[in-house]
């Protein structure tokens, strides 16, 4: 029954690579029982191919991106299924697609000094995305505008204090404990 179900909300943790964004809204997912996903997942073999080379996306190979993530929100919501996604979400206009997707959108934007974030990347090992694309994200952040749905919050903190912060401050239901191998719930 849906009417005992409260409405599905969709959760975008954002900012440039490095600031934790998967970490925290994996997390935020475990605590919670959103969906978690990955945009980068979402990339097609070329973009990755990019910008593993060190060549920063241009609006262009971005659009089709963001709209699938969009369609994959939506396709969650129509679900009644609560979703936690991790996303660069750079420019106001990126939000503005994601937004298309299901009706409410609200956006954890992770912000951090440079030099933190840059030693992050360093140190990061498996994924694609090199230090040396931060100077390019960074160039094109937009801060959320006053009339976006979102928070902001520092990405120094550990991410499983990050995760309650989130929690918290959106006033996030925490999933009830699961049972089983599989971690499936009573029902």
């Amino acid at each position: 029954m849906t009417g005992d179900r409260p409405p599905a909300r969709h959760i975008v943790v954002m900012g440039v690579s490095g600031v934790g964004k998967t970490t925290v809204a994996h997390a935020i997912s475990e605590l919670s029982g959103l969906r978690f996903a990955e945009a980068d997942d979402f990339h097609t073999e070329e973009n990755v191919a990019r910008m593993r080379a060190g060549i920063p996306l241009d609006d262009a190979d971005r659009w089709p991106w963001l709209r699938d993530l969009a369609s994959w929100m939506a396709a969650r919501h129509a679900e009644g299924v609560s979703t936690v996604l991790a996303c660069s979400a750079l420019k106001r206009s990126y939000r503005d697609v994601l937004r298309q997707g299901p009706p409410d959108v609200e956006f954890v934007h992770l912000d951090g000094a440079s030099e933190l974030i840059r030693d992050r990347l360093t140190r990061r090992t498996g994924h694609y995305m090199s230090a040396g694309l931060l100077d390019s994200q960074q160039a094109i952040l937009e801060p959320l505008g006053p009339d976006e749905s979102g928070i902001v919050l520092s990405a120094e903190p550990p991410p499983d204090e990050l995760a309650m912060a989130v929690m918290t401050r959106l006033g996030l239901p925490s999933a009830p404990p699961s049972i089983g191998p599989a971690g499936d719930a009573p029902g």
